[in-house]
């Protein structure tokens, strides 16, 4: 297979990115692509063998799920960080959550292309973390609807300068490059249903809970269901929410049936419903806060004591803990 790259300078630096949609079986069938049509934005562009896909595994038929790494982005994983997802329909193709960078949703892409060459219809952000929408751009390019919680656009317009800054220094300006948020055309205010032709998929955003913008997608041929960051496995939860919120929302999962359930990280858990350790760490994250508090201890002693037993059951917890223990203090502190 052969695909294209097209050449993106922005001020004095060039860079060479894969621009979807040329892909094809010969060289010269995608060089004729590009003479007929060079994608937009672009002077220079040229024909190459196509580079490396994603990995991954296929939870149900026309189901497929990458997992990411259990660790922080750095320039050895390049952002791939986090669990991403594709659904195939007889008429298009769902993309769920888009990878920490342009190379990470480069390597998806391929990954789709290698199982349909069906149009990518619908890209879904689970969530505003920079670990899964920050590859956005790539799906947009290529006529991908963007849709996300009606909080998304404005979560990611308060922390786009941020997120951008700081995933561009612990990855690597290499690694980085092309990587960005793109505009969501359609912000989810109760649950819709996408039609792929043949299944359709339920989007339900939830509730203030891991953060103010968490969107599930439910696959109605398979019954897979993708929680983004409402589960995690192995890797430490990470609280951008409401600790009271994110519990509740749990126990509403827990009343969903499903064929198997993908993580926002970790291993594909089946059964479903099944017990989770998050439901544990986030106990232990809400009563032991609570103790503290009615101790009348203060913030930075609590962050020393609360939840750590729970914590050594997972990974990446000495970096969350802290956070999460501050966000769960400032809630309860009031209550």
């Amino acid at each position: 297979m052969f695909e294209a790259l097209a050449m993106v300078c922005l001020e004095s630096t060039c860079h060479e990115v894969l621009a979807p949609g040329y892909e094809a079986a010969t060289l010269a069938e995608c060089e004729a692509a590009l003479i007929a049509r060079m994608p937009e934005g672009v002077t220079a562009a040229r024909c190459a063998a196509s580079g490396p896909a994603l990995e991954v595994e296929e939870v149900a038929p026309g189901v497929f799920a990458h997992i990411g790494a259990i660790e922080e982005p750095d320039p050895r994983n390049g952002g791939d960080v986090a669990n991403l997802g594709f659904v195939i329909g007889d008429q298009s193709v769902a993309v769920i959550d888009a990878g920490t960078t342009r190379h990470v949703a480069e390597g998806l892409w391929r990954a789709i292309r290698q199982h349909t060459d069906l149009p990518v219809s619908h890209l879904v952000l689970t969530h505003m973390h920079p670990d899964h929408v920050l590859g956005a751009p790539l799906f947009a390019e290529a006529g991908a609807q963007v849709v996300g919680h009606e909080n998304l656009p404005r979560a990611l317009a308060d922390r786009q300068e941020g997120y951008l800054l700081r995933l561009g220094q612990e990855i690597g300006a290499a690694g980085f490059e092309g990587s960005g948020i793109a505009p969501v055309d359609q912000g989810i205010t109760g649950p819709v249903t996408v039609d792929l032709g043949g299944r359709s998929l339920t989007l339900t955003p939830w509730p203030l809970a891991h953060t103010g913008t968490d969107v599930t997608v439910q696959d109605s041929a398979s019954g897979v269901f993708f929680a983004g960051d409402l589960l995690f496995e192995q890797h430490c939860p990470s609280l951008d929410g409401s600790v009271k919120g994110w519990r509740a929302v749990l126990d509403q999962l827990q009343q969903i049936t499903a064929s198997a359930v993908v993580p926002g990280h970790g291993r594909v858990l089946r059964p479903w419903p099944q017990e989770v350790a998050i439901a544990s760490y986030l106990e232990a994250l809400q009563t032991e806060t609570r103790a503290a508090l009615d101790q009348g201890l203060r913030l930075s002693d609590a962050v020393a004591i609360v939840a750590q037993e729970a914590s050594s059951h997972w990974d990446l917890c000495s970096t969350y803990t802290p956070r999460n223990v501050t966000i769960t203090y400032t809630e309860l502190e009031w209550d």
